[in-house]
């Protein structure tokens, strides 16, 4: 199974000492080679890829945590937006459904509380052979 098959995956990104941080994210397959997921610009995920766009995968729980005997993906992320943004988001939703219409409803309602904006934008990553 590709790593954008599974429902769930531990992304590693890294900090600018080099520091491993983990976070799960919903995958999707892109064209050969590419995987991708959409995130909030101000997320720390994008702010370390934009720092240093080598990243790990691995299939994963809900939470983040492997799975057992799942091998780890390494790969070259980046920032997307415009219409690569927009085909990445169509794939999540299609493949995650209610659960992608019920986050982005809360993300959406949780930004007019806080009357904050923020811009959303695609990563798609290279997968390394």
């Amino acid at each position: 199974m590709s790593i954008g098959e599974n429902r769930y995956v531990s992304l590693t990104t890294f900090t600018k000492d080099g520091r491993k941080k983990q976070c799960p994210v919903w995958i999707v397959g892109l064209k050969e080679g590419e995987v991708g997921f959409t995130t909030e610009l101000a997320s720390w995920k994008a702010k370390r890829i934009l720092k240093t766009p080598s990243v790990e995968l691995v299939a994963s729980n809900s939470r983040g945590e492997p799975l057992d005997g799942e091998n780890v993906v390494r790969g070259t992320a980046n920032l997307v937006f415009g219409n690569e943004f927009q085909n990445i988001q169509k794939k999540v939703k299609k493949k995650y459904g209610i659960q992608f219409t019920l986050i982005v409803g809360f993300g959406r309602l949780s930004r007019f509380i806080r009357r904050k904006e923020n811009k959303s934008c695609g990563v798609v990553i290279k997968v390394a052979n």
